[in-house]
């Protein structure tokens, strides 16, 4: 398929995880990338997530949560035994995850940070989250991101 080539995807077909991309155009005026991804397949807006990189107590982490909802920053920091959780800075995520602002993947990441998925996924077969760029999205179960993540599950959505 074109336009494979992202870290994200390379760890998923090196661990022979099912999956399904879909890509669009990506607008650049757009507000939101996970509503444009939502809005451009056609999907439910819930089951499109987010991957939010934060400062916890000096060391970076994510969060996954669905695009329509605020990361609930206590609640990561507090299901990572954290103290206090804050937006991490955009060049420090970059920097970390290998991925630019808005394509951020919480797959196949240059350094592998802890990561919180909400429990809204397990809700679903599958979700999408990006796939390492902007107008590029992964379709996967919620089961193989926990288990390729090592993600903790709990409620960060706020």
């Amino acid at each position: 398929m074109a336009g494979r080539g992202t870290p994200a995807t390379a760890l998923l077909d090196k661990q022979r995880v099912a999956h399904t991309l879909h890509s669009y155009a990506h607008d650049p005026r757009h507000e939101s990338y996970g509503l444009e991804a939502a809005e451009a397949l056609g999907l439910v807006p819930g089951r499109v997530f987010k991957t939010l990189v934060v400062d916890l107590d000096g060391h970076l982490a994510v969060g996954v949560v669905p695009v329509t909802v605020q990361l609930d920053l206590k609640a990561l920091a507090t299901a990572l035994k954290g103290k206090k959780a804050k937006m991490a800075e955009v060049t420090a995520a970059e920097r970390a995850t290998g991925y630019v602002a808005g394509g951020i993947s919480p797959l196949g990441q240059k350094k592998r940070l802890p990561v919180v998925l909400d429990t809204s996924a397990e809700d679903f077969d599958t979700i999408f989250c990006s796939a390492g760029r902007r107008g590029l999205e992964v379709e996967i179960t919620p089961t193989d991101l926990i288990r390729l993540t090592n993600a903790v599950v709990a409620q960060i959505s706020a």
